[in-house]
């Protein structure tokens, strides 16, 4: 209902209506309707983590209503968030072989475990880690008390044990979740996607997000707070021709969409054509696979430069110290993985934006 303007009732002087003031009154006023901004769902903060060579990023997760935060690895190169059950559900009904489900499922702090098994493998023939368990649906608050969001009823892969495979030793609780967020759909043999991809957008948003540059000067051993690094939700200028993204048209494939991105790679005068990983979920080495590699695994040198340039124009050079960037080449037939997977380094020094909607990434120098 439009605003009714006093000025405009008609006014009765001894007991003539002034026509001129209703006149005034039938005058079309025209008003332009207001469209809202485009506002991200939420802008958060991550902690860096840092052992030894290693580098992490974490973000808080509670799931249903356990109201206790578990930090799990921030990961580009995966696409579910995996919980260890441990501490979620009641200790009696986790089993070295299973969850104890006596009905069609299990109900429990507002966490629905089903009955549909399996297995998710991380990593490559050198070194992976497995993890076994169902597929559950809750309500996650992505965050912590230093800022927080909270999505519907969405699926996640709640697992019971996790193994080392070149070891076969169990993890520790809790030691390999993950909060995976690439583009696809799928893991193993179950429909799951990243938790950011289950927010609804509204009032111009594009579903997805983006990745300020983390800072390299903020890992510490005991994690430090960065705030303001994830944001979920693009607004218009994110994803316009403006904003400074080299977009990248990403590959259907029967698991969703590959985040994988043909690519020339140069390094030690050599240049090979291969598909990049960029990857938070690996912590130290970036690994260049060459076919022609006459060694299984070979470490570049501290100072060897390093080039990347994409199908769609984004550049990228690097050079390897004793600290960062630390860089392997290996052959494929070695680690059964054709993928060159860029660590999280390469995020110290570019930003990072993947589009679900329109199944892009974006990457900006």
């Amino acid at each position: 209902m439009g605003k009714v303007y006093a000025g405009c009732r008609p006014l009765i002087v001894g007991g003539l209506i002034l026509t001129l003031m209703i006149a005034s009154c039938k005058k079309d006023n025209k008003v332009t309707p207001v469209v809202p901004k485009a506002v991200p769902i939420a802008t958060l903060g991550l902690y860096e983590v840092q052992s030894t060579i290693y580098r992490r990023v974490f973000i808080g997760v509670s799931v249903g209503t356990v109201a206790k935060v578990y930090y799990t690895v921030f990961d580009t190169g995966s696409s579910a968030m995996t919980m260890d059950a441990d501490g979620l559900i009641p200790a009696n009904l986790i089993t070295t072989n299973g969850f104890t489900i006596a009905g069609d499922s299990l109900l429990v702090n507002g966490i629905t475990v089903t009955k549909k098994t399996a297995t998710l493998t991380y990593g490559d023939a050198t070194a992976g880690i497995k993890e076994y368990g169902n597929l559950a649906y809750a309500t996650l608050t992505i965050g912590d008390e230093n800022g927080s969001t909270i999505t519907k009823r969405i699926p996640f892969f709640l697992y019971y044990k996790a193994v080392d495979t070149q070891t076969g030793t169990n993890l520790g609780t809790h030691e390999n979740d993950v909060f995976g967020v690439g583009p696809n759909t799928r893991f193993s043999n179950l429909s799951i996607a990243s938790p950011i991809s289950y927010f609804d957008m509204k009032d111009g948003l594009t579903q997805g997000f983006k990745l300020s540059k983390f800072d390299v000067n903020k890992y510490t051993s005991t994690g430090t707070f960065v705030k303001d690094l994830l944001t979920i939700g693009l607004v218009p200028d994110d994803i316009s021709s403006s904003s400074g993204f080299v977009m990248h048209n990403l590959t259907q494939t029967t698991a969703g969409y590959s985040p994988n991105i043909p690519a020339s790679i140069t390094f030690n005068g050599k240049t090979i054509q291969g598909t990049l990983l960029f990857d938070t979920g690996t912590p130290a080495f970036a690994n260049i696979e060459d076919p022609g590699a006459t060694a299984n695994q070979t470490q570049l040198p501290a100072n060897s430069v390093v080039k990347i340039t994409t199908g769609s124009g984004f550049s990228y050079t690097y050079t390897t110290t004793s600290d960062y960037n630390l860089t392997q080449v290996d052959n494929p037939n070695f680690t059964k993985d054709p993928r060159t997977i860029f660590s999280i380094d390469f995020f110290n020094d570019n930003e990072f934006l993947l589009d679900y909607t329109n199944h892009k990434i974006g990457l900006k120098n």
